[in-house]
């Protein structure tokens, strides 16, 4: 099996990466910082390639490498992704420029890369897409007052992690006739450099659920999960 993690150089995606090579998966880092993605692939014993999923060139470079060097792909796990700690939570006080990077990493970024590697995908026998959300694109969690994320009133990293969910439902409908399952991950409130705040849980076990669903054979499509469960949309 190959599997690509966008966004592995560090944090969930590198941590994605580990729990992946383990089980005995063919590993590529695709990452911006070529310097930092190699050092994270060779430290892991993983492949690399270079890959900027807000660069057109940068994805469509990448989908050619791995045509040439392994004609298919087995998982892609679409991690890449930004946070801007916006104004105190404000969302009138949220510049547009903060919205517009944001979605054009979480969102925009996904879908191109999607796009670019569902042929790879479509001839893999059992092909998985995870794309990382959050518990903060939750529509019912988010307008919730007890829920314990109410406060978290991000506009632009929610808003993106909202779109990442329909966009994945989108695919799944498109793709439930062929072998690729397509489904969003919450791997929860993680200490990672995205935030750089200490998060109750470590990487690693933010990259179980993903790890999980990219290697189960009987996954269910169109779904968004963590790991108690289905997170509501």
């Amino acid at each position: 099996m190959i599997a690509l993690i966008t966004g592995a150089s560090r944090g969930i995606g590198y941590e994605t990466a580990r729990g992946l090579l383990a089980r005995d998966v063919e590993v590529i880092i695709g990452a911006r910082d070529e310097t930092k993605g190699r050092k994270a692939a060779a430290d892991l014993g993983a492949g690399f390639v270079p890959l900027d999923v807000t660069s057109p060139e940068s994805v469509a470079a990448a989908a050619a490498q791995i045509t040439s060097e392994h004609g298919a792909l087995d998982i892609l796990v679409n991690n890449a992704g930004i946070l801007r700690l916006e104004h105190n939570m404000v969302p009138s006080q949220s510049p547009l420029d903060d919205l517009k990077d944001t979605f054009e990493t979480n969102v925009f970024g996904l879908v191109a890369v999607t796009n670019a590697m569902l042929p790879l995908l479509r001839a893999s026998a059992a092909a998985r897409i995870v794309n990382l959300s959050s518990e903060l694109g939750s529509m019912t969690r988010m307008s919730d007052p007890a829920d314990p994320n109410y406060g978290f009133n991000l506009l632009a990293y929610n808003a993106s992690k909202a779109a990442v969910n329909m966009i994945t439902i989108s695919y799944a409908k498109e793709l439930a006739d062929t072998s690729v399952k397509v489904n969003a991950v919450n791997p929860g409130y993680c200490a990672t450099e995205l935030h750089g705040l200490p998060g109750p849980r470590t990487a690693a076990e933010g990259a179980a659920i993903a790890i999980a669903l990219a290697l189960d054979p009987d996954a269910p499509t169109g779904a968004h999960l963590e790991d108690a469960g289905a997170v509501p949309w």
